[in-house]
């Protein structure tokens, strides 16, 4: 039984593989982190949250029978040169990288009116500039291992949410951005896919703020009908994604969105 997804399941599948995750001082990409340390990989997880990735590796050495580790770097993905610098120093430490794992993004609800210059920008510079330069850095490593790129979409990527205009054109570019990178790269032992997920229960949406003077007659086209999803359900999917078990997945964006987009 896994501490850090309360999930049985006993496999080795990471073993002696080294993968590089951003976002891994909460929600999603802990518990990512967590999953794949669990199966015995070596993890370099990244962000901005100095404190939640000490914690983060504090959980992992007390995992009973983890095999894999988690190292951590401070590192804000807005900047192309820290990105970089990230993947230079997760290849120094640990030799090679076989998986990258773009998970960290922010989102927020305001009216279209009230998104400022730099509201946009920043919302672009951590879910698409990161995502980018992220993958930049990496398929060098990733092509020499055979590894592979999953990023973190939305199905926001899909939908047209109120409020949510600047996330919802971020998350359809990582859609793009996945499906044109694997086209490029289509020839290649590697693979490239996205995961969407819907609303999931993480710290993020629980202090989700709402639009001044929300009309809920719009929000409610865009909520689900099923309770928020478990992280660990889509830490639980990445973990199989990334695994040679899915070798003939290349090129996929997967909804994992409680039927979000399918009604």
């Amino acid at each position: 039984m896994s501490q850090a997804t309360g999930t049985a399941y006993e496999s080795d599948r990471y073993v002696g593989k080294v993968a590089a995750v951003t976002g891994v001082a909460s929600g999603m990409g802990r518990c990512i982190a967590l999953r794949l340390a669990s199966e015995g990989a070596t993890v370099f997880g990244m962000d901005i949250n100095a404190e939640g990735l000490h914690q983060v590796a504090a959980e992992a050495a007390a995992l009973a029978g983890a095999g894999g580790t988690i190292t951590t770097r401070v590192t804000d993905i807005a900047e192309p040169a820290q990105c970089r610098a990230a993947i230079a120093e997760c290849v120094d430490q640990h030799g090679r990288l076989d998986v990258l794992g773009n998970i960290a993004a922010v989102s927020w609800m305001k009216n279209t009116a009230d998104v400022t210059t730099e509201d946009w920008r920043q919302m672009f510079a951590i879910n698409v500039d990161g995502t980018y330069f992220m993958c930049q850095a990496a398929l060098p490593h990733i092509l020499a291992s055979e590894g592979n790129i999953i990023n973190i979409a939305s199905n926001a990527a899909f939908m047209g949410c109120a409020y949510l205009v600047p996330y919802c054109a971020t998350k359809g570019a990582v859609v793009q951005m996945t499906r044109a990178l694997a086209t490029e790269f289509v020839k290649e032992p590697i693979r490239i896919n996205a995961i969407a997920p819907g609303g999931t229960d993480t710290p993020m949406n629980r202090d989700y703020q709402l639009a001044d003077n929300t009309d809920y007659k719009l929000l409610k086209r865009s909520m689900a009908f099923r309770p928020l999803d478990k992280p660990e359900h889509v830490a639980a999917l990445f973990a199989f994604l990334a695994s040679a078990e899915a070798a003939n997945i290349h090129g996929a964006i997967i909804n994992a969105d409680s039927g979000m987009t399918a009604t």
